[in-house]
Parts: structure tokens; sequence; C-alpha cells
């Protein structure tokens, strides 16, 4: 608990007339092309531990979020903050031409693991954010095929909001008011079952859109092949296996491997962003193990550090990014593999191996899907809900078909949950939800990993309130 929390009235009062300032000033001097306002005003919060956001009134919000994920094991994990404050005591700070172990201990055991799992030998290199690393594997792709600038991408797909990571996010809006610049993509229809759109029924489909890309290979008149040569115009298709801001869409079994199977057969390398689901978000470390292939790139970022500092990073085979093809200086942030990021990334690893986050996100996530199933049995604003470990989702529908999306009850719901007003055993809560989807009308859940099963079982109460609160609105 803050501080705040257990303030005196005078105090809290004091709060109120800052708090007021704090948003005229916000709304006079600080832009706001690095944020989204879902509420007016603004929230502002004081204080978070565990899986819960604390005001300076004393309200707990249940995080259903986790900072989009960035904070998979929880708001103040000592074990994380402790090394924090170790490294900030010994070597804070070192310019990125100079050595440190954390970094070489890191990036060893992220490559040790991948040849592991898939059978590949790699290299890690690293960057501040997840935008940025994307940036870095964009130039690692097009350096390998030899400058191709082409890439696909799905429908539903967000890489980020940087020049190049915009031209392969689907989004149009995020790069409207730049142009486009280098790569670019043609984006392909995500496997979105409870939407597809070929009207197709996810039981008896037969991957027919996997199908439909296939289409693409077969003649020259496709746009992306020419069959004399067996060369395709296109370097690499960028996944997310499970999308995130797409609204945490799961594909249907075999889909990842018919796909890479097309790319293998093409030279067209599959580039896997982990940003969002990485980390035992979707239950394995990186959520591609689930699917059975082999990425040729992973990206990777948020989590890493469970969010106490900007860090990111790309592993990426031996032939891509071995030095002789991509030699030192070929991209560069002075705060690229920063100490105080490889100390807390390389202990996140190995506390993710000393607790078995693997199969406490599987068990826990299945428990509470059971929960949301049942919810879904008592809403009929509840279209779909669907997850794999503790990546979950709720579609929100209008409740007349429980099909047409509803961005209108979402946005009340966001509103609602943040009154801080539901009550279980005498005791109030808010809730901290995120929305996604491609009609925004999806709940994306991403609760802590370290989240209690009662913890769990408050959530499904606190949510059961507010489907019900809203459907009368």
């Amino acid at each position: 608990m803050t501080e705040f929390v257990q303030a005196d009235k005078a105090t809290k009062i004091g709060w109120a007339e800052r708090e007021a300032a704090l948003l005229k000033n916000e709304a006079e001097y600080c832009s706001w092309g690095d944020t989204v306002h879902y509420q007016n005003p603004p929230k502002i919060f004081t204080g978070c531990e565990g899986s819960y956001m604390y005001d300076a009134a004393g309200r707990e919000f249940l995080d259903l979020q986790m900072w989009y994920s960035a904070a998979n094991f929880g708001y103040g994990n000592k074990r994380l903050n402790d090394v924090l404050h170790k490294q900030i005591d010994t070597l804070p700070q070192v310019a990125s031409q100079y050595l440190h172990a954390e970094k070489i201990e890191l990036a060893t055991l992220i490559a040790k693991d991948a040849e592991k799992k898939f059978g590949l030998k790699g290299r890690v290199h690293f960057n501040v954010g997840g935008a940025q690393a994307v940036e870095d594997s964009l130039k690692i792709v097009r350096n390998y095929s030899g400058g191709k600038s082409l890439m696909f991408a799905f429908e539903g797909g967000y890489h980020g909001r940087t020049l190049g990571a915009s031209a392969i996010t689907s989004s149009y809006r995020y790069r409207r008011r730049y142009g486009h610049f280098g790569d670019r993509a043609q984006f392909i229809p995500f496997p979105y079952c409870f939407r597809c759109p070929y009207g197709k029924k996810r039981d008896d489909c037969g991957l027919y859109c996997v199908d439909q890309f296939a289409r693409l290979f077969d003649t020259e008149y496709g746009g992306v092949w020419d069959p004399k040569v067996g060369v395709s115009e296109y370097a690499a298709f960028y996944v997310e296996s499970i999308q995130g801001t797409g609204g945490y869409v799961v594909p249907p079994p075999g889909y990842f491997e018919k796909l890479a199977n097309i790319l293998q057969n093409r030279k067209i390398l599959l580039v896997d962003d982990e940003i969002q689901m990485g980390f035992h978000r979707a239950g394995k470390l990186w959520s591609i193990e689930n699917f059975n292939v082999k990425p040729d790139v992973i990206v990777f970022g948020k989590a890493l550090t469970n969010g106490l500092n900007p860090l990111s990073g790309i592993w990426a085979r031996e032939e891509l990014i071995n030095p002789s093809i991509f030699p030192a200086g070929s991209t560069h942030s002075t705060f690229n593999s920063n100490p105080l990021g490889t100390a807390v990334a390389l202990e996140a690893m190995k506390m993710m191996q000393d607790q078995d986050f693997e199969k406490q996100s599987f068990e826990k996530g299945a428990y509470f899907l059971e929960g949301l199933k049942t919810l879904k049995q008592s809403h009929k604003i509840i279209g779909d809900v669907d997850g794999l470990a503790m990546a979950l989702r709720i579609e929100i529908c209008e409740p007349h078909d429980s099909f047409t999306p509803s961005k209108r009850l979402v946005d009340l719901m966001c509103d609602e949950a943040m009154k801080a007003d539901l009550i279980v055993d005498g005791r109030k809560y808010g809730l901290v939800l995120d929305i996604g989807g491609y009609s925004k009308n999806v709940i994306t859940l991403a609760p802590a990993l370290t989240m209690t099963h009662a913890e769990i079982d408050l959530a499904l109460v606190l949510l059961d309130q507010l489907f019900t609160r809203v459907a009368k609105m």
C-alpha cells in the first residue's frame, strides 16, 4: 500500500488540489502524442503493489492489464527490485562501447535457450524499446535479403509506431500523417475465427485462410512471386502468434505450421514479435512455441525487465546476425544493453526458471478462462471468450445478437471500472482494463502471472458486477 492509502483526510484534501493543478498543467504543457486518455479527466495513480494500483484517495484497483503486459511478475516484485537497487550501487552506468557481465550472461542465456528449443544457433542484440527492436529487425531482414523492403504482416497486427514499425502495423491511423518510410507491408487476414473474413467456421474450414495466402504464389500474377527464378519480392512475414492490440486473438491449431511451411519453401523469413506475448504471457517463454514452428527472428521487450527499465532486443539465426554480415555499429542506442536493464532482465530470466512460470501461467489461465466461460453464459453482451494461458479476451457485443461489436459498451465499462465503487464483501474496488480488437470492443486481459486464485475469483466477481451494470445503461 502507498502512503496515500493511509493518509489522513487533510492530506487527501491537499492531494485533490494538487491533482487538479497537475491535470491543468498536463492539458497545457504535455504532448498528448505519447499517451491515450480513455477517461476524462485521465486517472492519476500514486502507487502500485502486486496486482493492484492505488490512487491518492486510498482506492484500490485490481489491474487486469499490468502495463500492457510489461509487469508480468507483479508490481513491486521484491526479487527484481532488490537486483535493481544493488546494480544502482555497483555499476549503474557504462557506455555501450564497453562490456559488462550482465549483458553477456543475459544474451547467452536467451541464445542457449533458443538453440535448445529450435535447434538453431543465434545471437542476441539489445535496444531500449519494442518499436526500436522492430526497427533493428527490419535492418537485419533487409540486409540479409539484399535490400528488399516489402514485408508481409497481419491485419490487426501491431509492431510499434516508429516510422518503420508503423509501416508494418496494419492501423493506417498510426502512419496517416507521416507517409511511408522504407519498408511496406501487404496485410494478410489473421485467422480470427469468431469473425472469419471468409465466412468460414473454425471446425470445418480446413485452414482456408492459409490456402488463400498460398494462392499468391501459384503464378506470377499474384504479384509477389517470380516462378521462373523462384524469388519473392517479399523479404519476411512479421507475425504475432497471438495478436495483442488486435484483441488477443488465438489462431486455430495447425495454422502456423502450414503458414511456416509456405514461407520456408519460398525463402521468406518468419519474424516473431513477442513484445506483448513473450515471457510466459501465453504459457511458454515465447508464444510461438505453442505452435510448433521455428522463427528466424524473435523480437522481445516489455516484461523482460518487469517494466523496471526500458530494455528490448532481438534473437536472430546466426546466418542473419553474425558479425560478418551484421557488423559492429549496424544499429546503436546510447542506452541499449544498459547495466540496470540487463541486470534486472537476467534475474527475471532466472526467476522464471526457478518458479516455473510456464506451469503457473497455463494453470491459472485455464482457471480464469473457465470463469470467463461461466460469465458468458450469464451475459448476452459477451460474444466470445478465449485465451491461451494468461492471455485472455472478452469480446463485448450488442445484447440483441451477441455478435455486433459494441465499442459503446466497452467504453462504458472502462469509465465505470474507474469509479472504484464495485463492492465485494463490503470493500470497494476499481478495475484497470485495456481495450483492443479490430472494432475496439474487446477487453484484453493480461493479469499478473503472480496473481493468486483468490484474486482471479475477485476479478470474476468484479467483472460480473460490471457487465450487469453496463448492460442496463
